[in-house]
């Protein structure tokens, strides 16, 4: 419950009988004035206190009504905090009634190890585009075996198309997706489902239009530079208050929404060279949240650093972070069924690659990297298996390609369940994109509805120039075309008459993954692994008290190959890819093995994998 008197509130906070604290820091502004544009109009000046804060109570102001910040009688601008932007990034922020009628009390949130991760954008998982229309679908996630959603980001961008990651209002939800009642609502209904929701933010920039936070103070430094121009100040002079900035976003999502994870965009551009780091701060902020309310709260990153400090713990110099994403694992992943090496692919393309990344979760953990021309990573040996997040696709994995195409379009449906195979059996967290399970076909272009003209020229011809090097003049979609975003909608109802094949046998593999303690038992430690290059052959044995299992993958699409059945003991079939009943070429490996010290010789289709339990 929000108090005037808590030291990192900032926004309009109302509270009730038409009285609205506002609060936002300003430290280069003399006097910041409230401007209240609902009817009757008026400027109400706030009180500055001296690390740069202005605030006061103020009377007469109840929810629904706009307001701007008037800066030394000059200027107006938005709120940096505003709870909602109903007429866009430019438009005035309105005053939002905090009080919502959560049904979600006993919700404590769901362990680390549990998750197993569905992301959305909410703009084309539907045709409605928007949080309502998702809700009807959280029964068939429940049903595959799903146990978390993550968002993409939902605070308020430019226009009605985006990815997310333009955001100007870390604090408004986007209007076009149903503003804060509709993400409140979807919460809601997740929670009453059993599923956890994970929250896409971003704090390493913000979009370029309708970013006025400059204007209020010194949020941005020129001593970094990010792919998205200026850095966040996370390090410099008067930083520290920067840094509430965010760590009150986190709160407000936590507290105010019930989100259960936060997924951090991009770390690795948050540039923080100080002692204390922003992202060690964040984590003890958000878990000393968490325990005030009594909940389960992970804070999950993307990073390109291969940094295990990030999730190592801090009383063994760690940041406290809870899971990071592997792009190690799903690059080599990637190389060994598509065969690209352009870009960051050329590091990959090797069985001992995916071998690696399977055993620590990452490939590189200081070896020299051809692409970045220098060692890169460090070790990961002793992260646990739920400290990692892995994927054969994600939003970025696909949208970052020109055309925004899909594996279901880059590769045969023997190799997507292998892909689902190596993701799923592995003992890390597993994330799905939407529409992967039953193999949709929609591409995921990068898409925007910029206002500003010079804006859009500018992107277009950045992603022209992007991929011009790496496709031989080819033109990626482009991304102010409607129609570009129109293309990305999943057809849904289509792909799921009569449960799609490859969506059961996702479903099987997660009930595996549920079922078998040698499966859900997350410890990397209690893994082998044995990499037979030479017949594209891939063995890994994952063991429980009383329980193992042993995978063979083959990445070979050419022929079959004969592998030598590596364990003595009974075993039993659990799946076979290369099944008929999973529209496979068929199998001859039988359906129980017993080896006692004779030798047993499997016969793997191109592209296939089997598992097998050990009956004890």
């Amino acid at each position: 419950m929000f108090t005037h008197n808590d030291e990192t509130a900032i926004g309009a906070h109302y509270l009730g009988q038409g009285r609205c604290f506002f609060r936002v820091w300003a430290p280069d502004v003399a006097c910041v004035e409230v401007h209240r544009i609902t009817e009757p109009e008026c400027a109400i000046p706030l009180d500055r206190t001296p690390d740069g804060y202005h605030a006061a109570r103020v009377r007469d102001i109840w929810p629904g009504y706009l307001y701007r910040y008037r800066l030394d009688g000059r200027v107006e601008r938005p709120d940096p905090a505003s709870r909602f932007q109903p007429q866009g990034v430019h438009g005035p922020s309105l005053v939002v009634d905090p009080t919502y009628d959560w049904k979600d009390i006993s919700w404590k949130g769901i362990d680390l190890k549990d998750y197993v991760i569905y992301e959305v954008h909410v703009g084309t998982y539907t045709a409605q585009g928007n949080f309502a229309a998702i809700i009807p679908r959280l029964s068939d996630l429940i049903d595959l075996g799903i146990t978390a959603i993550e968002l993409m980001p939902v605070a308020q961008f430019p226009g009605e198309r985006n990815w997310g990651y333009d955001g100007a209002y870390p604090f408004a939800v986007q209007k076009s997706y149903g503003g804060p009642q509709g993400l409140k609502d979807l919460v809601n209904a997740c929670h009453g489902h059993g599923l956890a929701v994970i929250l896409d933010v971003v704090y390493n920039h913000l979009g370029p239009e309708g970013n006025y936070l400059a204007d209020f103070g010194p949020y941005f430094t020129d001593r970094y530079q990010t792919p998205w121009g200026k850095a966040v100040n996370f390090d410099g002079e008067q930083s520290d208050e920067v840094r509430n900035y965010f760590i009150a976003n986190a709160r407000h999502w936590i507290r105010d929404f019930h989100i259960d994870a936060l997924r951090l965009d991009a770390v690795h551009a948050i540039m923080d060279l100080s002692p204390a780091p922003f992202l060690s701060q964040l984590a003890g902020e958000v878990k000393d949240e968490a325990a005030c309310l009594g909940r389960r709260v992970h804070l999950f990153v993307e990073s390109n650093l291969n940094d295990a400090r990030l999730v190592r713990a801090p009383e063994s110099g760690g940041m406290g972070l809870d899971a990071l994403w592997s792009d190690d694992f799903h690059h080599s992943l990637h190389t060994l069924v598509t065969n690209e090496s352009s870009g960051y692919y050329q590091d990959y393309g090797r069985i001992e690659h995916l071998a690696k990344a399977l055993g620590e979760g990452f490939t590189y953990t200081g070896e020299y990297s051809a692409f970045r021309r220098r060692r890169h990573g460090n070790s990961a040996a002793d992260i646990p298996g739920a400290s990692f997040v892995v994927f054969s696709q994600n939003h970025d994995q696909i949208g970052n390609r020109c055309q925004g195409n899909r594996l279901s379009t880059l590769v045969s449906f023997e190799t997507l369940k292998l892909l689902a195979g190596m993701v799923i059996l592995s003992p890390y967290l597993p994330l799905f994109f939407m529409g992967e399970e039953y193999g949709e076909k929609a591409p995921f272009p990068y898409f925007i509805s910029h206002g500003d003209p010079d804006l859009v020229q500018a992107v277009r011809a950045g992603r022209i120039a992007e991929f011009a090097a790496f496709h031989h003049g080819a033109i990626p979609p482009d991304p102010q075309d409607e129609a570009t975003y129109l293309s990305a909608r999943l057809d849904y109802a289509t792909n799921t008459q009569g449960r799609h094949v490859l969506r059961r046998f996702y479903r099987t593999l997660l009930k595996l993954r549920r079922e078998v303690p040698a499966l859900s038992c997350l410890d990397k430690h209690s893994l082998t692994i044995e990499s037979l290059e030479e017949i594209g052959i891939l063995v890994f044995r994952r063991r429980a008290p009383s329980s193992e299992i042993l995978a063979v993958f083959h990445f070979d699409p050419a022929t079959s190959s004969t592998t030598i059945f590596p364990e003595t003991g009974r075993w039993v079939k659990l799946v076979d890819s290369a099944d008929v009943s999973w529209m496979g070429p068929g199998s001859v490996i039988p359906e129980r093995i017993e080896c006692r010290g004779a030798t047993v010789s499997l016969d793997i289709p191109g592209m296939a994998f089997v598992i097998f339990g050990k009956d004890y």
